[in-house]
């Protein structure tokens, strides 16, 4: 038996061949014996192509539970299209509006935190709303602003003014303060300190005319020092006068001599007999000289440039230590003036 060829006859092979297939008509006496109903001609079955149409070029049959059906029994696939839209629009919308109700919530959640933690930090009482209230900002007008003194603030003392004058120069005065130290170190080259000495007898330190135009002057006392290098020997000597003007006096009249030379201390005597080299200068009430020559007494000449050297070394020497005495006097009037 093949699909497509109609269906067999039911009922035996020898029956009657014009019977009614659906049963007795109505009328008809139902103690006849009735004969077997045959099944419905089936349809041949196609596969659904993709368009919704099968190969023979028909639409497909009504599926159970399916919308609609056109006048030939199918289903209205376009209104079965639309539902599912709307059902799917539907379910977005309400997925949207969950999240958004969602998000809301938790918003809502960390704004009351918030609130709640602002409360309990200020400790202030509740408003109307019940939420705390914030203490107040303060009034810009109420800061306090700069003062400033109409009093111009006294200049610091000046160094040198404590060391033109007697009135003013109260530090210690000594060969110890003038010249400190065993030994003494200027751009690399050392010399060791000899003999020292003090005398108010300014004449008995000098040479030459240097003692009348001390004694002259006003020179009340004389410090001296020897430092030795390598067989030169200089000796410094600071004479003391009670006014800048008599120590200038002093350098400008430069009288011929100078300072004699103190030896001792494992120096030999020097420069008394033989020529040497001398300088003279001054700076505030101080008035300082130096000699210096070979220890072996031999004359200094122009080619001599080690002597040269040592001399100005322990000249410099001597205005630095004068100026600093002017600079500590200085510095501690300035403190005790700021107290």
């Amino acid at each position: 038996m093949s699909f497509g060829q109609g269906g067999p006859q039911w009922g035996g092979g020898s029956g009657p061949q014009n019977q009614n297939p659906y049963g007795p008509a109505y009328g008809q006496d139902p103690q006849q014996p009735q004969q077997a109903q045959p099944l419905p001609q089936q349809q041949p079955w196609h596969p659904v192509v993709p368009d919704g149409r099968d190969q023979g070029g028909q639409a497909p049959g009504g599926l159970p539970g399916a919308g609609g059906a056109g006048s030939d029994g199918t289903p209205d696939w376009a209104a079965l299209a639309d539902a599912s839209a709307v059902r799917n629009r539907r379910k977005r919308w309400f997925m949207i509006g969950g999240i958004a109700l969602a998000t809301c919530a938790v918003g809502a959640i960390v704004a009351t935190a918030v609130v709640s933690a602002g409360s309990s930090d200020h400790g202030a009482d509740p408003g109307p709303s019940g939420s705390q209230a914030l203490p107040p900002l303060p009034d810009p007008s109420a800061s306090p602003e700069p003062s400033f003194s109409s009093v111009a603030p006294k200049p610091p003392p000046n160094p040198k003014d404590f060391i033109d004058s007697a009135a003013k120069d109260k530090a210690p005065l000594s060969a110890a303060t003038l010249f400190p130290g065993k030994r003494l170190t200027i751009g690399g080259r050392t010399y060791v300190k000899g003999a020292t000495s003090a005398t108010t007898s300014c004449a008995a330190a000098t040479q030459g005319a240097l003692g009348p135009a001390l004694g002259a002057h006003g020179c009340t006392e004389v410090f001296r020092a020897t430092y030795a290098r390598d067989g030169v020997a200089v000796t410094v000597g600071v004479a003391v006068f009670d006014r800048e003007a008599q120590a200038l006096a002093v350098k400008k009249q430069s009288p011929a001599g100078g300072v004699a030379s103190l030896a001792g201390a494992g120096v030999p005597t020097f420069c008394r007999v033989t020529v040497c080299r001398t300088t003279t200068n001054s700076y505030g009430r101080y008035a300082y000289f130096t000699v210096g020559g070979f220890e072996t007494r031999r004359a200094v000449t122009d080619k001599d440039k080690q002597v040269f050297t040592a001399g100005d070394d322990i000249s410099n020497f001597a205005f630095r230590q004068i100026v600093g005495r002017g600079q500590s006097q200085a510095s501690a009037a300035a403190d005790a003036q700021d107290q």
